[in-house]
């Protein structure tokens, strides 16, 4: 019997993650440059010009740093697609048992082809990295039995990196740990799955601890919150409440108030970026966390049935938004991207930045046609994941309930705490089709095909044994 690691030659398997990351990656070569964002210009400047955003987690920065060294960004792409691919091919042989470098292609090649992972894979952003902390998870809760020490160890430090990559993803790694803890109950996978939330914790607050003496998850976390429950009006009822004797800032404002959450933070006529006067308020978003979170505070302990039901709403909300699309065109580009790409690289960068379909404003109409099966491939493939929850292994059920369990975090981590984009649930529906293939398959390792239900355990445990004498 073939061991449940591996049934190809490592050559073939690194050839066959590599070939994966390239098909993951069209979109960079359909758009002639790797994808980029408004905000992927934080994450350069973190390192370029060594400032730590003050809206961003810390970790993307330095990622993308270790691979561009201000060079070209296909390097830090290039990294980023390769990663993703190396997380696939685990997660094949922890739901089937093995991998094999040609289902590893066909997984890729139908994810590339009919759900949004490229277009976030391709895309220099940490979006990417809330499904691949959901499946580090998956791998160390569910899988660790079918990786060796090195693979659990190497995973754990990738569910670390994608958690602190962005503060929305420790909601999605917390309630995958939950999922953990109720389905597994035996304290070697709990352990290895709390390790990574527990870690990024420990990292986010190092890093806020050395850069502002204060050790916190988020300097300035609270104006995010704070924008969308004004614009559910839930803080703009205290706000009433308790103005003007409660001297904030904002009381100032409460004929403007609510407004759109998005306007609230980036318009540059809004309360936080000009005051009273008129005068613009430099860093005005930084300036008022502080009462922000008191607000807050205020909020949560005198409006909490509101709060739970705009809270509620806008994750439901969320639920139903997954459209790509609004990361695909050129806005703000030019005094954001561009301008680190100008300031921190070689001229031949810039020109091949310039060059793209993206920065040109032709990459959305070039997109769409590769866009619209993703709707019914979703609906397709939500069947397909349900009967898994039926007739698949252990660990392919557990595949299902955690790409479930992320969708829905990972919702209410956006939509309740943010606001409802279709980037936000775009960046991770793809767990959904992932799940749904390798529930497909019954093999487990070397031909033994499971039987649906009656002595599962007996043959998994045979498998295992002669797979992996050291499993936990």
């Amino acid at each position: 019997m073939m061991t449940a690691r591996s049934c190809t030659p490592p050559l073939m398997n690194a050839l066959s993650i590599l070939l994966g990351a390239a098909l993951l990656g069209w979109p960079a070569f359909l758009n002639g440059y790797p994808l980029v964002f408004i905000d992927t210009v934080s994450y350069l400047e973190h390192t370029i010009l060594w400032a730590l955003p003050w809206d961003k987690a810390p970790a993307y920065g330095p990622f993308l740093h270790a691979f561009h060294w201000r060079a070209t960004l296909w390097l830090a792409l290039a990294a980023q697609l390769a990663l993703v691919s190396w997380m696939l091919w685990l997660t094949q042989r922890a739901a089937l048992g093995t991998a094999r470098a040609l289902v590893h292609l066909v997984l890729c090649m139908v994810l590339a082809a009919l759900t949004a992972l490229p277009w976030f894979a391709a895309t220099l952003m940490p979006d990417v990295l809330a499904g691949v902390a959901a499946l580090a998870i998956f791998l160390l809760g569910f899988g660790a039995h079918r990786l060796t020490r090195i693979e659990r160890v190497a995973v754990t430090f990738v569910g670390v990196f994608a958690v602190a990559a962005h503060l929305s993803h420790l909601v999605i790694a917390l309630a995958v740990v939950a999922l953990v803890v109720l389905l597994r109950r035996r304290l070697a996978p709990v352990l290895r799955a709390v390790s990574v939330p527990a870690l990024a914790i420990l990292v986010l607050l190092g890093v806020n601890l050395a850069d502002s003496g204060r050790a916190t998850l988020s300097q300035n976390g609270a104006i995010f919150l704070l924008a969308r429950l004004q614009a559910d009006g839930p803080a703009v009822e205290t706000l009433r409440a308790r103005c003007p004797a409660a001297g904030w800032y904002l009381c100032g404002f409460i004929d403007r108030l609510p407004m759109d959450s998005d306007a609230f933070l980036w318009s540059p006529d809004s309360p936080v970026s000009r005051d009273a006067s008129g005068a613009a308020r430099f860093m005005g978003s930084v300036a008022l966390a502080p009462e922000a979170g008191a607000i807050l505070r205020a909020t949560f302990i005198e409006r909490p049935l509101a709060v739970l039901r705009a809270m509620l709403g806008n994750t439901v909300l969320q639920l139903a938004q997954f459209r790509v699309g609004d990361t695909l065109g050129n806005e703000h580009l030019e005094l954001s991207a561009r301008r680190m790409i100008r300031d921190g690289f070689a001229p031949r960068e810039l020109a091949a930045f310039d060059a793209g379909l993206q920065m040109r404003g032709l990459l959305p109409a070039a997109a769409a046609p590769f866009l619209w099966p993703h709707l019914p491939v979703l609906v397709l493939v939500l069947v397909v994941a349900l009967v898994g929850l039926v007739r698949g292994s252990p660990e392919q059920r557990g595949l299902v309930l955690v790409a479930l369990c992320a969708v829905a975090a990972n919702s209410f981590a956006t939509g309740a705490l943010s606001a409802p984009h279709d980037r936000y649930g775009a960046r991770i529906i793809w767990l959904l089709p992932l799940a749904a293939m390798l529930v497909l398959p019954r093999q487990v390792a070397g031909g033994v095909v499971m039987p649906r239900r009656s002595g599962t355990g007996q043959i998994s445990r045979m498998v295992r044994s002669r797979s992996n004498p050291a499993s936990t």
